[in-house]
């Protein structure tokens, strides 16, 4: 692999991740503070004896987050003070923003992490076995089945999964997040919706990558089908998967704040939910900022691994 491509792919990845964070805060910051009404009446409520705040009450709130500063300016300010990682304090509690956000994390990447494993170990083995069995029916059934997957909600699938396992079978606790039981069926209903979108794209692949001329040969020299579908074809059948990947992690953030309100469990979609619900701007700001760093991150992961599995991309990239 020419050494100067593969320099000038990563840079090119890097420099595009970077336009994606400063484009994530700019149109937060756009939208929270262009919002129709005062946000700072809608934040600050009323006073301690609950009677409405005076102008003067609200001038002063104004002063003390910079809100009477020209848009322009508190666009720089915010900017300025984010590049280094600080987004303020939360206006409903006082808490630091990234204190608030580090501490509704770990239950988050608990059910994140394991909907993930759900999604790849599940999908992937529908579409192995999809692609795999010679019997056409049933081929048509398992590549019928994620279509059905994606088109359920996630809060019905939820659920469901509580009204069955959890009252029917009572194998399962259908709230809180104690032990490792509690996170089986919350896992599930993030798992399932993204497990259906990477046996769509895998088998798609799978079965375009089975009529490559490589295969073909390995055929003829006798290599068993086993061989060639988990050794030969998986692994250039995965790149597609590899990119609906980043895909996967954006919307295991979003379906965790429908997660976390069916199973009542702590974490960032609880908490998105209350900061939009009292318009808590500098929290839903900081909030936004990290689901695009995690966005970010995990796409740049991606793209940097393709080289590893296929050297042309890089050189392709920079053609």
């Amino acid at each position: 692999m020419n050494a100067a491509a593969l320099v000038r792919y990563v840079l090119r990845r890097i420099g595009l991740a970077i336009a994606v964070l400063w484009a994530a805060f700019t149109v937060s910051f756009i939208v929270l503070y262009l919002m129709p009404g005062d946000p700072v009446a809608t934040m600050a409520g009323g006073g301690l004896d609950g009677e409405p705040l005076t102008p003067a009450e609200l001038d002063a709130l104004r002063a003390r987050y910079g809100l009477d500063q020209p848009l322009i300016v508190q666009y720089g300010q915010h900017l300025w003070n984010a590049l280094h990682g600080d987004f303020g304090t939360s206006v409903q509690s006082g808490q630091d923003v990234r204190a608030a956000i580090a501490e509704a994390l770990p239950p988050t990447l608990q059910i994140a992490t394991a909907g993930l494993v759900v999604a790849i170990v599940g999908g992937t083995a529908l579409a192995v076995v999809a692609t795999f069995t010679r019997v056409r029916w049933l081929k048509q059934a398992l590549l019928g089945l994620p279509s059905l997957a994606v088109s359920l909600p996630v809060f019905w699938v939820g659920l469901m999964l509580v009204q069955i396992f959890s009252f029917g079978l009572r194998l399962f606790p259908s709230v809180g997040a104690e032990g490792p039981a509690s996170l089986v069926l919350p896992a599930i209903t993030l798992g399932l919706p993204t497990g259906a979108l990477v046996a769509q794209v895998l088998a798609k692949s799978l079965d375009q990558t089975l009529t490559e001329p490589y295969v073909t040969t390995a055929r003829a020299k006798g290599v068993g089908r086993a061989a060639i579908h988990l050794r030969h074809a998986l692994r250039n059948a995965a790149i597609p998967a590899l990119t609906v990947l980043g895909y996967v992690v954006g919307n295991l953030l979003a379906g965790s704040v429908v997660v976390e309100t069916v199973f009542t469990r702590p974490g960032i979609g609880r908490l998105t939910v209350a900061a939009v619900g009292v318009q808590d701007i500098p929290l839903v700001q900081g909030i936004v900022v990290f689901a695009a760093v995690v966005f970010v991150l995990v796409n740049l992961v991606v793209d940097l691994t393709y080289p590893l599995l296929d050297p042309r991309i890089a050189t392709g990239a920079t053609a």
